[in-house]
């Protein structure tokens, strides 16, 4: 990738919303030896998953590379869903993984260790408890209530290559909020909501969290990511209604996250379900 800093752009439209600088996000982030090999901060894009996709298939992109965005026109959550917000609002950037060594049946773990790494990123950093609604959003607390402030979106890329795309409301208003389940880490009480740090913790997170799960072959168990997934995951010991494809839905308790990354649900007939895909509705508070 060529960088094309989107930091000297001196046109805010928000006082309030500062670009990012991308010349002090490389100086930490990219270091010999270390997994993030080139960082590109873009002003605007349609999806940094999209872009990044087609510079892997062209041969542009390696592993290690980070996309960013400061602003997303058809940025995309699961099921194809758009997901928008003001320039500058928020953390939206893609990165590239190839973990070659890790057998293809594990790679679904990828969405759930991203959560994990960027929960643990933002909480450090901002200050705020992200908790894991399964299988990709990042919910905070506002008022008492629970509203999604992020998402994660996987795709491959090629045979070999994943891109893992990550959306965060950072400092998104409530007359701005897309719908009102919708919430930002500014909404929840965030300590900092300046996104080169925020960006920094979570990009490095998540370099701490992918080394740990390929050393171990991709076992969640002994990389120690299934646990700590289960301990932070809201969804667990929630009554849930899996809404699966084929118009087909489950309902029951969400008792584990099994060995595949997959929501394991206790129906009223005595049955423990594995889902793997599908949406996941919360019926009642944890």
């Amino acid at each position: 990738m060529t960088p094309r800093d989107a930091s000297d752009d001196s046109r805010w439209s928000d006082l309030e919303r500062p670009p990012l600088n991308a010349v002090a996000l490389r100086r930490g982030l990219v270091r010999e030896g270390g997994l993030w090999r080139e960082l590109e901060v873009v002003r605007a894009t349609g999806s940094t998953n999209s872009d990044l996709v087609a510079l892997a298939a062209a041969g542009k992109a390696a592993e290690g590379s980070v996309l960013v965005a400061e602003e997303q026109t058809a940025g995309r959550g699961r099921l194809d869903r758009q997901w928008t917000a003001p320039a500058r609002s928020g953390l939206f950037f893609s990165v590239l993984l190839n973990p070659a060594e890790v057998p293809v049946a594990r790679w679904g773990w990828l969405p759930l260790l991203t959560g994990v790494a960027v929960a643990t990123g933002l909480a450090r950093a901002a200050g705020v408890d992200t908790a894991l609604k399964w299988p990709n959003d990042l919910l905070v607390s506002i008022a008492g209530e629970e509203r999604k402030a992020g998402g994660i979106l996987a795709e491959r890329a090629g045979d070999d290559g994943v891109v893992i795309g990550v959306g965060v409301n950072v400092t998104l208003r409530e007359s701005e909020l897309p719908v009102p389940a919708a919430g930002s880490l500014a909404l929840a009480g965030a300590v900092s909501t300046d996104r080169d740090p925020l960006l920094r913790a979570a990009l490095r997170a998540l370099e701490e969290w992918y080394g740990r799960w390929r050393e171990a072959g991709g076992d969640p168990a002994e990389s120690g990511l299934q646990e700590t997934y289960a301990a932070g995951c809201a969804t667990l010991g929630r009554t849930v209604r899996a809404e699966l494809p084929g118009d087909r839905s489950v309902t029951g308790e969400a008792v584990a996250v099994d060995g595949d990354g997959r929501l394991v649900i206790a129906t009223a007939d005595g049955v423990q379900e594995p889902v793997g895909a599908g949406d996941i509705v919360h019926l009642r508070p944890a």
